[in-house]
């Protein structure tokens, strides 16, 4: 039975809970949190991306100028210099081999976009954190979204390139939100690590402007880890971004379906960052408004 407390001359009810009602009430409280939340997400979400080309002429453009530009390079300097091997099809061109690239290049920019910025978000709404009752573990979630526009427009001009130079999608294609929920629930426990870190010290920031470039080459991007011998190939499943490049990577290009342990990987690292990143950032939650 609910006892009741009073604090500072407020009544507080306190439940008496099992250790099993309090695990199912955590795996629950961040998604009721989104939900509650959901029209103050999407009025500064609405306010994120009218503001993201603020002052440029080509405004969205550049979303769509930006891909294109990342393909025409990779496929000169990747091409005709490194001759990096597309496995998975024996006829490849240089386009396919900007294909292959570009597929792990998308998921690697929506990490990169949230490792960059998640560590002073927090400090960017600082003015809203201490002087309203804001819901400040939704900042992640919006961030992520914010990212998930804009990382949109570059799996729509994949899509548009590989239609083009295969003549056709493969059937798979249908199963990309598939990929991408659950790396946005990864992202979004990310964000709520790197925030609660970036309000303490903005170290966080300066280390991730350093590491995440070097954390590319660490990426299936330019290589395939069936290009490695063993247990190489299985200890590059060690960075949790590999088997969402895998997957993308399956299913536009190859048509084929995933590995299912490659997708039980991508569901569990996404399941566990997502619970303890909130857990982590509910944890020093009240402190935050103090030191940010």
């Amino acid at each position: 039975m609910p006892s009741v407390k009073v604090v500072n001359g407020k009544q507080i009810v306190v439940e008496a809970l099992d250790p099993g009602q309090r695990f199912k009430r955590f795996l629950a409280k961040p998604l009721l949190q989104m939900r509650y939340n959901r029209e103050i997400i999407l009025a500064i979400l609405r306010r994120e991306l009218a503001s993201r080309f603020t002052g440029s002429a080509g405004g969205w453009l550049w979303a769509v100028a930006a891909p294109l530009f990342a393909i025409a390079v990779y496929t000169f300097a990747f091409t005709t210099k490194l001759q990096m091997t597309f496995v998975a099809d024996q006829g490849q061109t240089p386009l396919t081999y900007a294909l292959f690239i570009f597929a792990g290049l998308v998921v690697f920019n929506f990490f990169s976009e949230m490792a960059y910025r998640s560590p002073m978000l927090l400090h960017e709404y600082a003015h809203f954190i201490k002087q309203t009752i804001f819901p400040s573990d939704m900042l992640a979630v919006i961030s992520t979204l914010r990212a998930t526009a804009y990382i949109g427009i570059s799996v729509g001009v994949l899509l548009l390139l590989e239609l083009i130079v295969r003549g056709g999608l493969p059937w798979t294609v249908v199963l990309l939100p598939l990929v991408f929920l659950p790396l946005m629930a990864f992202l979004v426990g990310m964000a709520w690590f790197l925030c609660a870190v970036g309000a303490f010290t903005r170290d966080a920031g300066y280390l991730m402007i350093n590491i995440v470039p070097l954390f590319m080459f660490l990426t299936p991007v330019f290589f395939s880890p069936d290009s490695w011998s063993f247990p190489a190939n299985l200890a590059i499943y060690g960075n949790a971004l590999t088997a969402y490049v895998e997957i993308m990577r399956d299913l536009v290009l190859t048509g084929t379906l995933p590995n299912p342990l490659t997708v039980l990987w991508a569901l569990a690292t996404a399941i566990f960052t997502f619970y303890f990143g909130y857990w982590f950032f509910d944890r020093y939650r009240n402190v935050i408004v103090d030191v940010i």
